[in-house]
């Protein structure tokens, strides 16, 4: 009887101590799961923008940057002659990457498609007293063709908008707006982003809020991920 009762309590303590092993086993799996799913995905530092260069870049004669959006991509072939000091700047702001994020933040259906402010407040205010003098219009505002915004004489800095009709009649008489290239690939895609905002979006609120007020209001806006300059089609080899 006596040996009987010690072996049923020998069975009776490994069968705890079995179950007990299993439970820390399990615990540790489901530890290692969760801090597994806890953990932040990697992410990619965003790169640090500068303010206007003491010496602005000096573009090339002729160049292409190439926009990859949300929507897909379209490209700009900028000729310097059109409007020197006007292309030096977007070659400046494309090469310090200024443009990667920024949202179409101003959608008129048959006018214009316009972008360039940053989502970065600090940005906006490193870039804010950064104009540049009018140029003369050597280029109608004829579909398809970019230029730098004006809201006054003498007040050009950052932002850039694309004619998406023939506007000359509308904008070549105020003799400000002048066009340093034009669209060469991916009217189709400016055509299909997101126009349900129209003109919503205050400029001053996105100017000293950034993407915070846009992602709060109007997060639907499309984006551009990247602008980078390459070769026009005139440099490529054959």
């Amino acid at each position: 009887m006596t040996t009987g009762l010690i072996v049923r309590a020998g069975v009776g303590e490994l069968s705890a101590l079995t179950t007990r092993a299993l439970l820390v086993v399990c615990l540790m799996v489901l530890v290692a799961c969760s801090v597994d799913a806890r953990a932040p995905a990697s992410k990619t530092v965003p790169r640090a923008i500068p303010g206007p260069s003491a010496t602005p870049m000096r573009s090339p004669d002729t160049y292409r940057v190439r926009f990859e959006t949300n929507k897909g991509p379209f490209a700009i072939e900028v000729a310097r002659a059109l409007a020197p000091l006007g292309a030096d700047r977007f070659y400046e702001l494309v090469t310090i990457g200024y443009y990667e994020g920024n949202r179409f933040f101003r959608m008129v259906p048959g006018f214009v498609v316009q972008f360039g402010i940053h989502g970065d407040p600090a940005v906006n205010a490193k870039w804010a007293q950064s104009a540049m003098p009018d140029e003369p219009m050597r280029q109608s505002n004829t579909r398809g063709t970019v230029a730098f915004t004006t809201a006054d004489a003498n007040s050009r800095t950052v932002q850039l908008y694309v004619n998406m009709a023939d506007n000359a009649a509308k904008l070549d008489r105020q003799r400000v707006f002048a066009p340093i290239g034009v669209v060469v690939e991916g009217m189709d895609v400016l055509a299909r982003l997101n126009f349900e905002y129209g003109e919503d979006p205050v400029q001053s609120r996105i100017m000293s809020r950034g993407s915070r007020y846009l992602d709060r209001w109007f997060p639907a806006l499309d984006s551009i991920v990247s602008a980078t300059v390459v070769a026009p089609l005139s440099a490529r080899a054959p």
